[in-house]
């Protein structure tokens, strides 16, 4: 039996869906994965994961007709040439083109994995309410023929059943994509007020907010220190170094740029911030959770499932840098707390999001559990 996974990015086939792509080897099933602009040393790193790797013209952010037009039949001629069993596609532009590529795929089994709604499904001007009613409508064209969606959280499941993109019995949700808890060590907190926040540089991770809620606990904490780690990122709603520069004009965050291993920087944080204005389920939360450290982020779609308010963390608003910046202060003058919550943090990642767990719940999904 032959299975086709589609990202967009390279580094996601291993970094997100690394795991599953052994437990899919292991079962037996020839795997081709999909993904655009990966260097060698990439396709080693997913070779070495029992797949083969074929490169595709994906242009992750932005409309590009004549780019997304090829993207299509690219997929459309893999699909002939594979002729795959099973299509699993995950992020936008692989769901969309990938989906509506399946269709010309005789006995092919089509499943999508919707990771987060992102910046299309956000309202605002007339624009983005336009872009939102065209990606909606090429999802419901893409997924006409799915065999099952499946959710990272009950509220973007709920979206794409009101607004008739999928039907209710297609959809399932799972917990997120995991996270390897034996990858991530539990590390002893001090007792710092060090705050974290692992995000790409975009508006909707809530970057303004942290760095406007650092200037503000800075000022009655002048010692408390944050830190902010990630890379650029191209899409409309992109923060570029520059602006990045000015908001943080008062130097109050230490921007560190992208790495390929977070956890030094999880592990010498005390608290980690994710001030998100919509996630699929964030894996930097998870990531922290699995290191035992108390969670604070907002209280969207996502980033709730990962929070019990008091227990490992709190939620505030979103887009709220003064409720931010409060939740913060509570934390420097309540460090007596900091060690429950991170305990509680492990435990909850550990019962809910481990990722083989979560894999298991995508194979059973699929149909692909016999030999497990």
């Amino acid at each position: 039996m032959k299975i086709i996974v589609i990202g967009a990015l390279p580094s996601s086939l291993y970094n997100f869906r690394g795991q599953l792509l052994k437990i899919l080897k292991s079962t037996g099933l020839e795997i081709t994965s999909l993904a655009s602009g990966a260097k060698q040393e990439q396709i080693n790193t997913i070779e070495s994961l029992g797949s083969k790797y074929i490169d595709v013209p994906i242009i992750r952010n932005g409309l590009s007709p004549t780019q997304d037009i090829k993207t299509f039949f690219s997929l459309r001629s893999i699909f002939k040439q594979q002729q795959p069993d099973v299509i699993l596609a995950y992020t936008i532009k692989p769901i969309i083109w990938g989906g509506l590529a399946a269709r010309f795929v005789p006995n092919c089994r089509f499943y999508a994995l919707v990771t987060g709604l992102g910046f299309a499904f956000q309202k605002g001007s007339w624009k983005k309410n336009l872009l939102m009613k065209l990606v909606a409508f090429l999802y419901k064209a893409a997924l006409k023929n799915a065999e099952k969606v499946i959710f990272q959280n009950p509220d973007n499941r709920q979206v794409f059943i009101d607004q008739g993109i999928v039907p209710e019995h297609k959809t399932c949700v799972v917990n997120g994509s995991g996270v390897d808890v034996t990858h991530f060590e539990i590390k002893p907190l001090t007792s710092e007020p060090r705050f974290l926040l692992i995000a790409r540089l975009l508006g909707d991770k809530g970057i303004r907010e942290y760095i406007a809620a650092a200037d503000m606990v800075k000022q009655q904490y002048p010692n408390a220190y944050f830190q902010l780690v990630g890379p650029e990122d191209p899409s409309p709603d992109g923060i570029s170094l520059t602006e990045l520069e000015q908001l943080n004009a008062n130097h109050s965050v230490d921007y560190v740029g992208a790495t390929n291993d977070v956890r030094p920087y999880i592990e010498g944080c005390n608290i980690f911030v994710l001030p998100s204005y919509h996630e699929g389920l964030p894996r930097t939360v998870l990531e922290a959770m699995a290191t035992g450290r108390p969670i604070l982020t907002t209280d969207v779609p996502g980033c709730r499932e990962t929070v019990v308010n008091g227990y490992n963390g709190f939620l505030v608003e979103k887009a709220n840098a003064d409720q931010l910046a409060e939740q913060m202060i509570w934390f420097i003058e309540h460090q007596d707390s900091w060690q429950k919550m991170a305990t509680n943090s492990r435990s909850m990642v550990e019962d809910k999001f481990d990722v083989h767990k979560v894999n298991k719940e995508l194979m059973k999904i699929m149909e692909l559990d016999k030999d497990i």
